[in-house]
């Protein structure tokens, strides 16, 4: 008949393992998360006006030039 042995195993490697499993899956789900966040609020003035504009490279195209004549409220 077989036997089963248990092995003490210290708590760090269990949260090691977790961790080393668990974070390139995380971290690409939030990054993609993150994206599609700004993709769908981007057509919102105050994430144009306080996030997207401030990006170094893609500010310009995200400031609102339209002139305060032409703006209703």
């Amino acid at each position: 008949m077989s036997r089963v042995v248990y092995h003490s195993v210290p708590p760090q490697q269990v949260a090691q393992r977790f961790f080393r499993t668990w974070t390139p899956s995380l971290t690409l789900w939030g990054a993609g998360a993150g994206v599609a966040a700004l993709y769908i609020l981007s057509v919102t003035p105050l994430v144009k006006r306080e996030v997207l504009s401030k990006v170094p490279v893609l500010g310009d195209y995200f400031q609102d030039k339209t002139p305060a004549s032409d703006k209703p409220f």
